[in-house]
């Protein structure tokens, strides 16, 4: 499977700045159907990310989405395979991670565009090994 990030990632990113309010993020949510949008500062580059989940607390309409935003993001280059954005997102236990290229960002990858790879039959599960047929062979 050598399948690239920018093959499976959305392209058309929504992203939010430090300083835009609570309420204003959880309409470009709603209004995107999106669950999550990357924080950017001035250059683009990935400075926080925020989920529905991070809104679903009771907060004040007007605070800035840097008092709730998770800071640390978790990135992959654009050119990367898929295995590496899934080994990110299992041994972090996150359901999307920023793709980014020259460290500004350019798109979004979630476990549901992974399972694009299997619906599609572009991965196939590997067959456990056989048992050997030698005498003395420790599979069994």
């Amino acid at each position: 499977m050598n399948v690239k990030v920018e093959e499976l990632m959305t392209k058309s990113v929504v992203t939010a700045e430090p300083h835009q309010s609570v309420e204003h993020v959880r309409n470009m949510l709603e209004n995107n159907s999106i669950s999550a949008v990357p924080v950017v500062d001035s250059d683009g580059h990935p400075v926080g990310i925020v989920s529905s989940t991070d809104l679903a607390h009771e907060l004040k309409p007007n605070t800035p989405i840097s008092h709730v935003m998770t800071e640390k993001v978790y990135t992959v280059p654009q050119y990367d395979d898929t295995s590496i954005a899934a080994r990110i997102m299992r041994n972090h236990s996150i359901h999307r991670v920023v793709v980014t290229h020259e460290q500004t960002v350019v798109g979004m990858l979630s476990a549901f565009d992974l399972l694009k790879l299997v619906e599609s039959h572009r991965y196939v599960a590997k067959n456990a090994p056989t048992p050997s047929k030698r005498k003395g062979s420790k599979l069994k």
